[in-house]
């Protein structure tokens, strides 16, 4: 392989209009963050062990087991050589040795640990944590079942107390009630969270959390009364034991339930915290929602790194005849494809900052008893992680047809990349049943405005008020484009709640109301993420204090975005006559001059974000652009290459070809 840089991507850095150091500054917080993170990165691409592991693309299932646990425990042993305590340090380190695979114990970190801490007493924490932190003890949280997920209504798993020997007997009495899809849950964890319906004194009192242990500590071996194991190959994160489980009448002590809000006494008395239920259900998957909607730009970024080096290196069709051939980036087509993209990532990460800084101010005033913001912070994280994954996903495969037939292998590196976008789709909330969350809180809203009561800010914009027009023009001023998104998310909430309202009056019960709305109900969710979006890009960009060209280039995707999404929804935006037909097609235009703008930085918006060839595992989108010559490597390290005849031929290949001769 050659050091040389592509002379097309060297080009292309070389004409950008601004320092893209100024911005990986920026995206990271600082030069001194920066450097911070280059220094992990190359400790652990530096590491021996690291060097020694098997390339991804050719790992049998099994292979890919053992690389993830095997790398956790590299994780680990780098952080303490490294003397990192810094949890945003700590993510380097996993993020560079898994890039786009499931973490090992991941999720022993970010549900385990955190639901015991948010829902355990003060002994409960003072018993679990430290074995937890040791691992000691390996955990899961098993809360989705065979016939159930986002429903915890529906869950089917029992617990019920037996006061004769104060435990609990944990049951699946059905084949839908055996827990079903936990991450590690398979083979690797020894403990889980269970969510499970409490009965005591012949009641049911809802879902609560239980510590169970699943598999002796020193030995590893399931425990009586416990069936587990690995749900098989899946469409992607393979690395991933996602496991089943089912319990067969199996008893715990009766302090392996979380006690912090909701409590069974001695005698099987219950009692519990008047807002337990509301913590209970929501407390952790917050979190974890608003980590997922802060991934999904990482996660484009990278797809969007990859097509847009390869869209400067790749050169298709003669401009003119015997001349030389277009770079695919010259082409219209693949900057509509492209470009809007690369402002996507932006947008997404400047939403993902600013739902986990609400999430940290809401989640110390739920930690102290206040749930006043509960309702909006559940309603945003919901709408967002659905909004952020979708378009994510969709992006992805975008970024892998740019690339033609090279974007079809793995030797990308999109592929990849794609199955770790497309689960976030379904995992801590199917995308449809979370709009769905979203828009219920809408419509209430809608109703509380109608009552003339006042309305979150985040959502202050819903009325019923919605004559006007646009004053939308060519300068696009930033106003006015908020103006247009505002006027169609509070005209679609308008709309499905009055639809709601409507098959009310016609004897419709509340159920059937609403699912005769629910396609609206979506459309209005949307609608009001993307607007979020949209109004925290704005924000971000007008109040940042950055070097001029920085904030220029950033000004430019900015409108890039917001025009694309009103070309795109077009309909929504202009079926009242808000906009009219003078201003859709201005819009027209001006999208394709903001494509011109955003052309001569693309590369190095992309570059920005800063992923090593050795996250970015693609032969198309290397730093130095040097494709083709590591295609031809990937080729010839596939495992097929290493016989000249594989032993194959002689067992059916030569066979058919003499039962050919005989036809």
């Amino acid at each position: 392989m050659t050091s040389a840089v592509n002379p097309d991507l060297e080009r292309e850095r070389k004409r950008a209009t601004f320092n893209g150091e100024i911005l990986t500054d920026f995206i990271y917080g600082g030069a001194h963050k920066k450097q911070r993170r280059r220094d992990i990165q190359n400790a652990v691409f530096s590491d021996p062990e690291y060097q020694t592991l098997k390339p991804w693309a050719f790992c049998s299932r099994e292979d890919l087991y053992s690389n993830h646990l095997q790398k956790a425990n590299m994780a680990r042993r780098l952080q303490e050589t490294l003397n990192i305590t810094d949890q945003e340090e700590g993510f380097i380190i996993r993020q560079s040795l898994c890039s786009n695979e499931y973490f090992g114990l991941g999720v022993h970190g970010f549900m385990f640990i955190p639901t015991i801490q948010k829902l355990g007493t003060e002994d409960q924490k003072r018993k679990w944590l430290p074995l937890a932190k040791t691992l000691k003890v390996v955990g899961t949280y098993a809360q989705t079942e065979l016939g159930h997920g986002t429903f915890l209504r529906g869950l089917e798993t029992t617990a019920t107390y037996d006061p004769e020997t104060q435990e609990f007997v944990l049951n699946s009495p059905t084949i839908t009630s055996m827990k079903y899809w936990p991450a590690n849950l398979g083979k690797t964890v020894n403990c889980c969270v269970v969510m499970a319906k409490l009965v005591t004194q012949g009641k049911s009192h809802g879902i609560h959390s239980f510590v169970v242990s699943l598999r002796d500590l020193e030995t590893h071996k399931t425990l009586p009364g416990i069936e587990v194991g690995d749900i098989g190959p899946k469409f992607g994160f393979n690395e991933n034991d996602n496991g089943y489980l089912r319990f067969h009448h199996v008893r715990i002590p009766r302090d392996h339930m979380l006690m912090r809000y909701a409590k069974v006494a001695e005698d099987g008395t219950f009692t519990s915290a008047t807002n337990e239920g509301t913590i209970l259900t929501y407390g952790t998957m917050l979190f974890v929602r608003a980590m997922i909607v802060t991934g999904t730009s990482s996660t484009l970024a990278m797809a969007c790194t990859i097509a847009t080096r390869y869209a400067a290196v790749r050169r298709q069709t003669e401009v003119k005849p015997g001349g030389p051939e277009a770079q695919i980036m010259d082409y219209q087509t693949q900057q509509y494809k492209l470009f809007p993209l690369i402002a996507t990532t932006y947008a997404f990460r400047f939403t993902g900052q600013r739902i986990n800084d609400h999430y940290t101010t809401i989640n110390s005033n739920i930690e102290k008893g206040n749930l006043e913001n509960l309702p909006e912070l559940h309603a945003l994280t919901a709408g967002l992680k659905a909004f952020c994954t979708a378009v994510a996903a969709d992006g992805v495969e975008v970024c892998r047809l740019a690339c033609g037939g090279h974007g079809y292998s793995h030797a990308s590196g999109l592929p990849k990349i794609y199955t770790s976008a497309t689960v976030e789709c379904t995992y801590e909330g199917e995308n449809t049943v979370m709009y769905l969350q979203t828009a219920r809180y809408l419509v209430k809203c809608y109703n509380m405005m109608k009552a003339k009561k006042t309305l979150p800010p985040t959502f202050s914009y819903i009325t019923d008020k919605l004559s006007g027009k646009s004053d939308l023009d060519s300068k696009l001023n930033f106003n006015s484009i908020i103006e247009a998104y505002e006027h169609r998310a509070a005209r679609l909430v308008k709309a499905a709640a009055l639809n709601i309202s409507f098959w009310m009056k016609a004897g419709k019960n509340p159920w059937e109301s609403t699912n005769k709305s629910s396609i609206q109900l979506v459309w209005a969710a949307k609608a009001c993420c993307h607007l979020f979006v949209v109004k925290t890009f704005i924000n971000q960009v007008t109040s940042i204090d950055i070097d001029p060209n920085v904030k220029s280039a950033l000004t430019v995707l900015c409108r890039l975005y917001a025009v694309n999404g009103m070309i795109e929804n077009m309909g929504q935006f202009s079926l009242d006559g808000f906009l009219n037909e003078t201003q859709i097609n201005m819009l027209t235009r001006k999208l394709s001059d903001l494509l011109e703008e955003v052309r001569v930085n693309a590369v190095t918006l992309v570059d920005a974000f800063e992923f090593s060839d050795n996250e970015l595992d693609s032969c198309l989108g290397r730093y130095d652009g040097q494709v083709y010559e590591a295609l031809y490597k990937y080729a010839k390290s596939s495992p097929l290459n290493d016989t000249d005849v594989h032993s194959s031929f002689q067992k059916y290949l030569a066979l058919l070809k003499y039962q050919g001769s005989k036809l």
